[in-house]
């Protein structure tokens, strides 16, 4: 029910957009997220929205280098990613939670995932 899409392999520096498509359901009123987990490390929130689109949560590392949000209309959330660091090579999956703040961490929280996109940034 989540199609995650975008990644690919960038320059360190360059830019990606990922986009989530939603299916069969609708969550307009779930927060929801992108996770990541990099090669032999736990999957971990990185971003999320609530379910206006108006407020969103970013981990310390991302700040001012990613955003979040989402188009309720299309049932479409996006991330973009600026500034990209070796750092944030991993799978990105969305994901969509029935607490509709954006800001629950904890993998357990989202009950609709995505199949997961890689992003590698490598010279």
């Amino acid at each position: 029910q989540l199609q995650a899409s975008g990644g690919g392999l960038v320059q360190p520096g360059g830019s990606l957009t990922l986009s989530c498509a939603a299916s069969g359901h609708t969550f307009s009123t779930y927060g929801m997220a992108w996770f990541r987990q990099a090669p032999g490390k736990e999957r971990v929130f990185v971003v999320g929205i609530d379910w206006s689109g108006g407020v969103a949560s970013y981990v310390d590392s991302v700040k001012g280098r990613f955003s979040i949000s989402r188009d309720k209309a299309k049932n479409t959330l996006h991330l973009q990613m600026n500034s990209l660091e070796p750092e944030d090579t991993a799978v990105y999956y969305c994901a969509a939670s029935q607490y509709g703040s954006g800001n629950r961490r904890r993998i357990n929280e989202y009950a609709y995932w995505g199949q997961g996109t890689q992003v590698t940034v490598s010279s």
